[in-house]
C-alpha cells in the first residue's frame, strides 16, 4: 500500500458546507495529505424544518473512498451535536435534523426550569447553545421519531456505521452533546434523568485510537478497496481533530483558533473550569485527544461571509479579499457572535442593521460588508483569547491559526493585530491530518501528541504574522462592540 516505513490513511472530513476525502501518507518523517474527492453538503428545507441531506454525504463518502484507493485504515470526523435516529431494525427514522433548524428557541428555558443554568455547567461543563444535542433531545421528545427510535447515532458514528455495522459513540463528540461529565469522561445520567433523556439511545463510547470496526463487504464491493480495511475512530469532532493538529511546540504557551464556518478560540487545558465567571462568559469544556479539554468559545466565524455570498450569488472570495484590504480599517464593526446572525438569510441586511443599531454608519458595499465581517472576527478572537486566558489563568505567547481561515491573509494579519501577538497561520488542512494522525499512533507509528504536532510543524508550510499598527484602534473597536453587545435584542 505504501513505501517503506510508510502508511496510508484515509480521513473522511465532513464540514457545515462541504465534505471530502483526504488521504494521508505518514511515516517518521513524512507526512503528505491529498484531497481524494470533495462533495457538497447542502442542507434541505423540508416542510417539517431544516434538515441535512445525509444519504447524499453518505454517497459522496463512497465516491471519496473508491477515489482513494487502496489504505490501511479510515477515519471520520464531522460537525458535532446532530445526530440520526435508528430504529431496532437499524433503518434509519428520517433525515437528521439541522442544527440551525428552529426546533429548539424557546427549549432553554424549559431545561432551565428543571435544571437551573448554574447546575447544568456544573454538570458538564458545556457553554449553551440553542442547538445543544441536549436541547434537541428535550424539542423532539414525544415526537413519533424519537418515540420509535431503539439508537443513537451522532453523525460520524452513523456513517461509521453505515460502513461497518458496527455501532459507537466517540468521546470527543460526545462530549459536545451537554450530556457528559467533563470530568470524569462518562454520561452525566443523573442530568439525563432529571431532563427525561434516555441515554441508552446512545452506543457505548469510544475513545480515540480505538477500533470501530471493518468495512462491510457490500461497502468493500462499492469502492473497490481491498480488504480487510478497519475503520478507526479519531477525534470525530472536527474541532477535537483540528486541535490535535495544531503544531505548536513541547514549551510553547498557546492560544488556538479553528477557523472555517465557526470559528473556535481557546486553549488546551488537563481540567476543565467550570466557574461561574467561565459560564457567564460561555466557555465550553469539550473533551480532547489523549485526555485533554479544549477550554473554548464558539464565535459565528466565516459563516457571515459564505452567507453574504450566498445572497450576492458570488462563489469567488478572492475579489472580495482585495476590495476589502482597500477599505478604512474598522469603520463598521459588529458582534460576531451575536445570535441574530445564526439562522440563514440575508445577512448583508442583518450586518448592515446591527451597525445602525448600534448608532454608526451602516456599509453597504460587498467590499465594505466584508471588510466589517474580517474586522468583527478578528475583535471576536481577540476577546475570546484574553478572556480564556483570565479565566484558565494562563499566558499565552502565540496563537496557532488551523482551518480554512489560515489561507485569508487578511483575516490573518487582522487578528495578530487586533490580539497584539503573532499568529503562526497553518495547516489548512487541520482536522484531515488529525484525523489521519491518530490513525496513524493507532497502527503502529510511534508518537505522542506532541510528537504528532512537531512532525507537521516540520512538513507543512506554515506562516507566521507579527502584530501591526495601533494597539489603542483596537481597544476603541472593542469597546463599541461591547456596547453593542448591551443593546436590548
Amino acid at each position: 500500500m505504501s513505501a517503506a516505513g510508510t502508511k496510508t490513511f484515509a480521513a473522511v472530513d465532513l464540514g457545515a458546507s462541504s465534505g471530502r476525502v483526504m488521504t494521508g501518507r505518514v511515516g517518521p518523517d513524512t507526512l503528505h495529505l491529498t484531497e481524494a474527492h470533495r462533495f457538497p453538503n447542502r442542507p434541505v428545507h423540508l416542510p417539517e424544518g431544516l434538515r441535512w441531506d445525509i444519504l447524499g454525504l453518505y454517497g459522496g463518502v463512497l465516491d471519496g473512498l473508491r477515489a482513494a484507493g487502496p489504505v490501511d485504515s479510515l477515519g471520520i470526523d464531522s460537525w458535532a451535536v446532530d445526530y440520526g435516529l435508528l430504529a431496532a431494525d437499524g433503518s434509519l427514522l428520517g433525515n437528521p435534523v439541522h442544527y440551525r433548524d428552529r426546533r429548539t428557541e424557546g427549549v432553554a428555558e424549559q431545561v432551565w426550569a428543571t435544571v437551573p443554568p448554574d447546575d447544568l455547567y456544573r454538570a458538564t461543563g458545556i457553554q449553551y447553545a440553542p442547538f445543544n444535542t441536549l436541547y434537541q433531545l428535550v424539542a423532539a421528545q414525544e415526537t413519533p421519531q424519537l418515540t420509535a427510535a431503539r439508537s443513537l447515532l451522532l453523525i460520524p458514528d452513523l456513517i461509521a456505521y453505515w460502513l461497518t455495522g458496527e455501532q459507537g459513540t466517540e468521546l470527543t463528540n460526545a462530549s459536545t452533546t451537554q450530556l457528559i461529565d467533563a470530568r470524569t469522561g462518562d454520561w452525566n445520567r443523573a442530568l439525563a434523568d432529571r431532563l427525561g433523556i434516555d441515554l441508552a439511545l446512545f452506543a457505548p463510547l469510544r475513545r480515540p485510537g480505538d477500533p470501530a470496526g471493518t468495512l462491510l463487504p457490500a461497502v468493500q464491493e462499492r469502492t473497490g478497496l481491498p480488504g480487510p480495511v478497519p475503520v478507526t475512530a479519531v477525534g470525530s469532532h472536527d474541532t477535537a481533530s483540528a486541535v490535535a493538529a495544531v503544531p505548536a511546540g513541547r514549551r510553547e504557551r498557546f492560544a488556538y483558533l479553528c477557523t472555517g464556518t465557526w470559528s473556535l478560540a481557546g486553549l488546551e487545558l488537563d481540567a476543565p473550569v467550570t466557574t461561574g465567571a467561565s459560564r457567564a462568559a460561555n466557555f465550553t469544556n469539550e473533551l480532547g485527544i489523549d485526555g485533554t479539554v479544549r477550554f473554548l468559545r464558539n464565535i459565528m466565524g466565516l459563516w457571515l461571509l459564505q452567507e453574504c455570498m450566498r445572497t450576492w450569488e458570488l462563489t469567488d472570495v478572492t475579489p472580495l479579499l482585495a476590495d476589502a484590504a482597500r477599505m478604512p480599517a474598522l469603520r463598521y464593526v459588529v458582534d460576531a457572535a451575536a445570535p441574530g446572525f445564526l439562522a440563514p438569510g440575508d445577512m448583508p441586511g442583518r450586518i448592515a442593521a446591527a451597525c445602525r443599531a448600534t448608532g454608526g454608519p451602516a456599509p453597504r458595499s460587498p467590499g465594505e460588508i466584508t471588510r466589517c465581517v474580517l474586522d468583527s472576527l478578528a475583535l471576536a478572537h481577540r476577546r475570546a483569547i484574553r478572556e480564556a486566558q483570565r479565566l484558565a489563568d494562563r499566558e499565552v505567547d502565540v496563537v496557532h491559526l488551523v482551518g480554512g481561515g489560515a489561507r485569508n491573509t487578511l483575516l490573518c494579519q487582522l487578528t495578530a493585530d487586533a490580539c497584539g501577538v503573532p499568529v503562526v497561520a497553518g495547516p489548512a488542512e487541520a482536522a484531515a491530518l488529525g484525523n489521519v494522525l491518530v490513525q496513524a499512533r493507532a497502527h503502529g507509528l510511534p508518537g505522542d501528541l506532541a510528537a504528532t504536532r512537531e512532525l507537521i510543524a516540520r512538513t507543512q508550510p506554515l506562516t507566521r504574522y507579527e502584530p501591526s499598527g495601533d494597539p489603542t484602534v483596537w481597544e476603541a473597536a472593542a469597546r463599541r462592540t461591547e456596547d453593542a453587545r448591551r443593546l436590548p435584542a
